[in-house]
């Protein structure tokens, strides 16, 4: 067998030892739920912001706010983040308005409240599995490195029965052992550049959300007077 056989990715990976095999099979089943989660969270990042954009152009375009929370309310499903945290306040606004021996600062306070208790839920659902893609992103070169390290050890124990030790028998051992290394990188660096862009767009969708909030805070206070 030549060494152009010997030194094959697949050749290295089939036989490194059982150790090595079980760091690299960890780290090829991280990498792919990494890649699952990125284009699940890509898809539901963008489908967020075009909601958002959407419904922040019917409700700035003066439209009734009752015929907007009729079509919230019969398209919830299909509804975006920012169309159910109106939907919470203006509801809220409603019952509360029925009441009586309410100040107007009590609508308002009420509206608000249920806003961002409905924000807190949609910007979890939003932020849902970034901590895995964290915690990839920041633990699977050490997962490699140690089935590197481990693997260089075995190859060197190897080398104790060994009469004489030349490249050409160093070499497969120390191989195998850096593939570990190359695919606990290969799982990390997609992760860490997907969690950090993700982090950026929900933070302006989040920042918007919050605007919205205080801006139709303002409107609601303009109708109780």
């Amino acid at each position: 067998m030549n060494v152009t056989q010997d030194l094959s990715i697949l050749h290295l990976i089939l036989q490194a030892s059982a150790v090595v095999q079980a760091v690299m099979a960890l780290l090829a089943g991280v990498s792919f739920m990494s890649w699952y989660y990125i284009f699940m969270k890509l898809f539901a990042v963008k489908q967020a912001r075009e909601k958002t954009e959407t419904f922040e152009r019917d409700f700035w375009s003066g439209g009734d706010l009752n015929s907007l929370f009729n079509s919230a309310v019969n398209d919830r499903h299909n509804a975006g983040s920012m169309e159910r945290i109106f939907e919470s306040g203006f509801r809220e606004f409603t019952k509360l308005r029925g009441q009586k021996n309410l100040e107007s600062k009590d609508f308002v306070d009420g509206s608000r409240r249920a806003m961002r208790a409905t924000y807190q839920r949609e910007m979890d659902s939003l932020e849902s599995h970034l901590s895995f893609l964290a915690s990839v992103g920041s633990v699977s070169p050490y997962i490699g490195l140690f089935g590197t390290v481990w693997g260089i050890m075995h190859a060197f124990r190897g080398l104790s029965n060994v009469g004489q030790a030349t490249l050409a028998t160093v070499a497969p051992g120390i191989a195998e052992a850096l593939v570990a290394t190359a695919i606990g990188l290969f799982a990390a660096i997609p992760a860490v550049l997907a969690y950090n862009r993700f982090s950026h767009d929900i933070d302006r969708l989040a920042t918007r959300y919050e605007s919205f909030m205080e801006e139709f805070s303002n409107i609601l206070q303009r109708q109780t007077r």
